[in-house]
């Protein structure tokens, strides 16, 4: 861990509020999530995004000529490298856990069954700088309205194939209304190409509205459930480590 990231933790460990403690208050205290709950078999997503704010958004003048590497670095396991050279064949995003439908899709499934979303915005990194960058892919809720969300789920955790050396894995997570925001993306391409092995390839989320340790890097896994804590974590490999749940900016 960089000395800027031990700064960081030690000025989270003086908090009051725990990541698990803002996410019960942000959800029980939003009275669009309870509407939403209330239907009678699963949730509308389009609703829950609907209020948002939004990420500003820049022009193209304004991308950075190199985006950035930071955090952990690409998998290196046989099975990833394999897909790497081959264009992504034999890779798979699931999406399981409290849906109707659990399915998976191919980076092809992604970038041809849904609409394609193009956003320039900001990466506001938790040490101190930030980087533009102009990303493509999908909503992160129309992959998971093609799995059905139940009522019961309220909260989206990613599941990534990049670990920190010692064999622990990064993942992150999003409550039902962050995960519908219209900017959240799940990506396939960075600058007009596919996005690169050191920015998160094949597929990266990407959540410009929150700290840039909330915009996952080589997702493969997403699964819907009712509650963070005990297998669920804290809410991602940081937020485990003493960081905040919600990195809003």
């Amino acid at each position: 861990m960089n000395l800027r990231r031990g700064r960081f933790l030690t000025l989270l460990a003086g908090t009051a509020l725990t990541g698990c403690s803002r996410i019960a208050t942000s959800l029980n205290d939003n009275p669009r999530f309870h509407a939403v709950l209330g239907a009678p078999e699963r949730l509308d997503l389009a609703l829950l995004g609907a209020d948002h704010p939004l990420a500003r958004e820049y022009r193209d003048k304004d991308i950075s000529p190199d985006f950035r590497h930071n955090g952990f670095d690409p998998p290196s396991d046989p099975a990833y490298l394999q897909w790497s050279r081959n264009n992504w064949h034999g890779y798979r995003l699931f999406v399981s856990g409290l849906v109707d439908k659990p399915t998976s899709f191919s980076v092809d499934d992604l970038r041809t069954k849904f609409p394609s979303i193009a956003q320039i915005t900001r990466h506001d990194c938790v040490e101190g700088w930030s980087v533009i960058g102009k990303w493509r892919g999908v909503r992160v809720r129309d992959v998971l309205a093609a799995a059905q969300p139940r009522a019961g789920a309220k909260y989206v955790v990613f599941y990534c194939l990049d670990d920190d050396g010692s064999g622990t894995k990064y993942y992150e997570s999003l409550d039902m209304r962050q995960a519908a925001h219209p900017q959240a993306l799940l990506a396939y391409d960075l600058n007009d190409q596919p996005v690169p092995l050191k920015n998160g390839a094949p597929i990266r989320l990407k959540v410009p509205t929150q700290l840039g340790y909330k915009s996952a890097k080589h997702v493969n896994r997403i699964e819907l459930v009712a509650a963070l804590g005990g297998d669920n974590g804290s809410g991602g490999y940081w937020e485990d480590r003493g960081y905040e749940w919600f990195a809003g900016i």
